[in-house]
């Protein structure tokens, strides 16, 4: 919210200057974005009035202005402008004058004809974007006087970006409560006396739905001026506040907004047919909105209604059919409470936003509805004059919300803040705020004033007496409590040093949102059931993710759109899926993905794509953390996200750990994704148990390798080979390695060769030829008999 400091001044005046009352504001939680002058910088501009105006005599679109500013001659003052006219009230730029962006006034000569000033328009005086010519000052302007004096300019615009929960402060009237208690001043408020009918004019009002508008108040007003302008004062407000002037009935509408906090709309009393009803819209129906747009209403909708339509989307716009316009004499004006969920989301929804959906959502005091009303009926009577009818309140009290009456105990006041203040401290806080006490035993019940939707607990009251009191000058303590210091297992795998271990494997980190779209997570997992956020941000990011994985591929497709061919990242985070029995589990995982060149290009090495045993390297070093990287197996398995023939399920001891391979072309595909894709995830639980390395010394007895060559059938995997090796070898055999996997000419079609290479090595002596040859022979012999393998020719 926007607002003037001026304005502001005139509720309540603390001893400090601007800075201190914009720190003041952020300390008590309503943080100040920016202080602005609310005009540039210019000086020696006088209100003059223009006595005549004779045309130049050499150019046609000049004329020669004689204008008073109140010295002892009239200035001659050449105009360009098409609006001058001879008994205007004119902001004029005298000689000496110095107008925004240092541009100074001197005396000129146009056309041959001399000039002794300027006569300014708003845009020349730094006050608006655009201007119809110069500006006309109000009859009543002093001639002579300084505008800057005259208008107060020596102001500032302050705004402060308030939270959610602080609708009470989206006025001048909440602002200046809040100084008022800060700075323990007086708070002076415009006296508002109710109106007294001069007619009885009322239209009957009908609350269909009582429960999301339970106050609706209304009043006729007929005869007014439509050729009365609103004063420049409240004009001047108005534009400091971020609004400009469209007409009185607007502006004063706009000014008890900014002024109370209390949204009016003004309707057209000719254009209204019957009397008004607040109901939910119906199906279908449609409404011309003042801003042009015309928007088909759903039934969850509530609108204003006349006898035979919606005539505005209530607490959000009004309706064009039904606008003031300037032949308008006779006016309905409307100021309700609605029910904050009957008003959130319906603006966004129809893709609109405006000041008055922006303080319903929050929450306006229900009680404000008629003060409001009378004050805008004052101003209006002043203004454009008229006729008031009496005002027409209808409320349907069991629905208003009622203020909750909180305990607040005076030793829990010292345990939050860490502070032991005077109870007579927080009573002056509370009460200053507007509350009412009743002391009890233990401290007080309280209750808080209408307005302040935001106190529902006890800590809420607790922190309101912290902020006043202020929160920096509450004192740094340091708790003192018994700690245990643990330190980390010895053998437990961290997630740190994987997350360090794929940063040095030349992996990006990426932090991706936990929540997805509901179509792509069906895509990775379709038979998870997926747990739906209540409120979520948006359709697309509906559903928690039941995989890292899509992040990932998001994350992939994002880089790859942007040129970035070979993508390495990986994330570490939370899973949320269902267990058998249907209860919530948030295991964490450790996923990533890989894709485009296996490295980056250079000269030394022949460019090749990344596949599968790329990733299954990665893998297995982060695998190999826990000590116990044997305990590991890669074993053929499927999953809906990835590629049949090329995907792994990760087991240790059996138990599975997680899942690795290429992404299914047809998911690729859908996504936008290019060239291949590898994945990978892993449960971190399973891993925690790791090993402890355990002291070997070092043979003092030479090693001996013997290389073998085997034919055996396609489908047996490298671990059962190795396996089988093992088992049939005795306690000398150090090392097994597949160095040569062939399947080509001279190999069956159903098989494959593989290349062996055995380590042989005994802590007591040297192997001989005959040892060696006879533990080979029984490695050969459990390969033929377990395998059906061979030894190639």
């Amino acid at each position: 919210m926007r607002f003037s400091e001026a304005w502001l001044r005139e509720w309540v005046n603390p001893p400090v200057d601007t800075q201190q009352l914009a720190d003041q504001l952020s300390m008590a939680g309503l943080e100040v974005d920016a202080v602005a002058p609310a005009a540039p910088a210019f000086c020696g501009v006088t209100i003059g009035l223009v006595q005549e105006i004779v045309p130049h005599p050499d150019a046609a679109k000049l004329r020669i202005c004689t204008v008073e500013v109140g010295g002892a001659a009239p200035l001659q003052i050449i105009c360009g402008a098409a609006n001058v006219a001879a008994g205007m009230r004119v902001p004029v730029a005298t000689i000496g004058a110095v107008l925004p962006n240092d541009f100074k006034i001197k005396k000129a000569k146009l056309r041959g004809v001399e000039s002794f000033g300027m006569i300014c328009s708003v845009v020349e005086l730094g006050l608006a974007e655009t201007s119809n010519g110069i500006w006309e000052l109000p009859a009543d302007a002093p001639v002579g006087a300084d505008v800057r004096q005259w208008l107060t300019l020596d102001d500032h615009c302050i705004e402060v970006d308030l939270t959610p929960d602080r609708g009470d402060c989206l006025s001048v009237a909440g602002l200046a409560r809040e100084v008022a208690v800060i700075n323990r001043v007086a708070l002076t408020a415009p006296a508002i006396a109710p109106v007294t009918p001069t007619n009885a004019d009322q239209l009957a009002v009908q609350l269909a739905a009582p429960a999301a508008c339970p106050r609706y108040a209304c009043r006729v007003l007929r005869n007014l001026d439509p050729t009365a302008t609103t004063p420049i004062w409240m004009q001047e407000r108005l534009r400091r506040s971020g609004l400009r002037s469209i007409s009185p009935v607007v502006d004063v509408t706009n000014y008890v907004l900014l002024e109370l906090g209390q949204p009016l709309h003004g309707f057209d009393l000719a254009k209204l047919n019957g009397g008004i009803a607040v109901r939910l819209a119906q199906d279908g129906e449609t409404l011309a909105l003042l801003n042009g747009d015309t928007v088909t209403l759903r039934p969850d909708t509530l609108v204003i209604a006349d006898a035979n339509h919606a005539v505005a989307l209530a607490g959000i716009m009004g309706g064009a059919a039904t606008a003031v316009s300037a032949d308008t004499r006779d006016i309905l004006l409307e100021s309700a409470f609605f029910a904050p969920l009957a008003i959130s989301g319906k603006a966004r929804s129809y893709g609109l936003h405006t000041d008055s959906s922006h303080r319903f959502e929050r929450g306006v005091d229900p009680q404000l509805q008629v003060r409001a009303i009378e004050r805008a009926t004052q101003l209006l009577l002043d203004i454009v004059g008229g006729e008031a009818g009496p005002v027409v309140v209808v409320t349907a009290e069991e629905h208003l919300p009622q203020p909750p009456v909180l305990h607040l105990r005076e030793a829990r006041i010292a345990q939050i803040l860490g502070l032991a203040l005077p109870a007579a401290t927080s009573v002056e806080v509370l009460e200053r705020l507007g509350m009412t006490l009743e002391t009890v035993a233990d401290g007080w019940l309280v209750t808080p004033p209408s307005a302040r939707f935001d106190l529902v607990h006890e800590v809420d009251l607790i922190a309101d007496i912290g902020r006043i009191h202020g929160y920096d000058q509450i004192p740094v303590s340091h708790a003192s409590a018994a700690t245990v210091t643990t330190a980390p297992s010895e053998a437990g795998f961290e997630l740190e040093r994987a997350r360090l271990a794929l940063v040095d494997r030349g992996f990006h980190e990426v932090i991706t949102y936990s929540f997805i779209s509901p179509e792509l997570q069906a895509l990775i997992e379709p038979e998870a059931q997926p747990l739906r956020l209540a409120n979520p941000i948006s359709a697309e990011l509906s559903v928690m993710r039941s995989s890292l994985w899509a992040g990932l591929l998001h994350t992939a497709r994002y880089n790859q759109t942007r040129q970035s061919e070979r993508v390495r990242i990986f994330e570490s985070g939370l899973r949320f899926r269902h267990d058998a029995a249907g209860q919530l589990q948030q295991p964490l995982g450790l996923a990533g993905l890989v894709s485009g060149s296996a490295l980056p290009e250079q000269w030394g090495v022949t460019a090749r794509a990344v596949d599968f045993y790329d990733l299954k390297a990665d893998v297995e070093a982060v695998l190999a953390l826990t000590g116990a990287a044997g305990q590991f197996r890669f074993v053929a398995g499927e999953h809906p996200a990835l590629h049949p023939g090329q995907t792994a399920r990760i087991e240790r001891d059996g138990l599975p750990v997680g899942m690795m391979g290429m992404v299914h072309p047809a998911l690729a595909a859908r996504l936008d994704l290019k060239g291949d894709v590898f994945v990978f995830e892993l449960d971190v639980a399973p891993l925690a148990l790791g090993i402890l390395p355990r002291y070997a010394p070092i043979s003092r007895f030479p090693s001996i390798r013997r290389d073998l060559a085997i034919a055996l059938d396609r489908t047996i995997s490298h671990d059962a080979v190795v396996n089988c090796v093992r088992a049939g070898a005795d306690e000398t055999l150090r090392e097994v390695m597949v160095f040569d996997v062939y399947t080509g000419q001279n190999v069956d079609s159903s098989r494959k060769s593989l290349a062996l290479g055995l380590i042989l090595q005994s802590y007591s002596q040297t192997l001989t030829d005959d040892f060696i040859e006879g533990a080979v022979g029984q490695i050969v012999n459990r390969l033929a008999s377990e395998l059906g393998a061979r030894l190639r020719d």
